[in-house]
């Protein structure tokens, strides 16, 4: 993993703020931005502002933070929308992983337009979601509706969460430790409902309920 709060520590304000927009929109507004650390850089970067060491008013940060999400995903959907399925259909290699795209695709498959917003929290996942809902044609308006409240809940909620425990002495002290777990953390609203659908499945006789918008994403 890579050690976000060290990433920052030594950087001026505003280069710490161009770090982290920069990471926050390449995470879904580029389809190779899957293993950018989005979780752990939000989060270091609230403990870190709490601690002073980057002198930036937090109001700031989680705006531009929130805006820089929301273009990303942005960018994302036009993406999916302009290029169609072909994006999908093209091979493998280290900056497109095509089993990441397949596991957006069938994300947003069973959960429809909330996926959008829930996708922030799973990470891999949240890259390749806005591009599916360009090619699944998701109506503008709505996508950006979900992506607005996504972007706010996940974006904001991560700095806030960092802020808030950076003004324990040990969790300043531990950063790096427990980052990790607070990512684990901030996933479970994104995982809980893909137990529940895999419980679901494995039950005898349970009959899957579709999502509020079928897809045309195949590949």
């Amino acid at each position: 993993m890579i050690d976000a709060s060290a990433a920052l520590t030594g950087l001026s304000g505003l280069a710490s703020l161009f770090v982290i927009v920069a990471v926050v929109f390449a995470e879904t507004g580029l389809l190779v931005g899957f293993f950018l650390p989005g979780d752990s850089l939000l989060f270091s970067a609230g403990v870190l502002l709490a601690s002073g060491v980057i002198h930036l008013p937090l109001a700031l940060v989680a705006v531009t933070v929130a805006l820089a999400a929301c273009a990303g995903d942005q960018a994302g959907y036009l993406i999916g929308r302009s290029a169609g399925p072909h994006v999908f259909n093209r091979p493998a290699s280290r900056l497109f992983s095509a089993h990441h795209a397949d596991r957006a695709a069938d994300f947003f498959r069973r959960h429809g337009s909330k996926a959008v917003v829930l996708a922030r929290f799973v990470p891999i996942v949240r890259t390749f979601t806005p591009t599916v809902a360009g090619v699944a044609r998701m109506p503008y308006r709505r996508f950006v509706l979900f992506n607005a409240i996504g972007a706010v809940l996940w974006g904001v909620g991560m700095l806030a969460a960092g802020h808030l425990l950076g003004g324990v002495p040990f969790v300043a002290r531990h950063v790096q430790v427990l980052t990790p777990a607070i990512v684990l953390l901030s996933v479970l609203p994104g995982a809980a409902p893909l137990v529940r659908d895999r419980l679901r499945k494995n039950t005898p006789g349970a009959v899957d309920t579709p999502a509020d918008e079928p897809t045309g994403v195949s590949r």
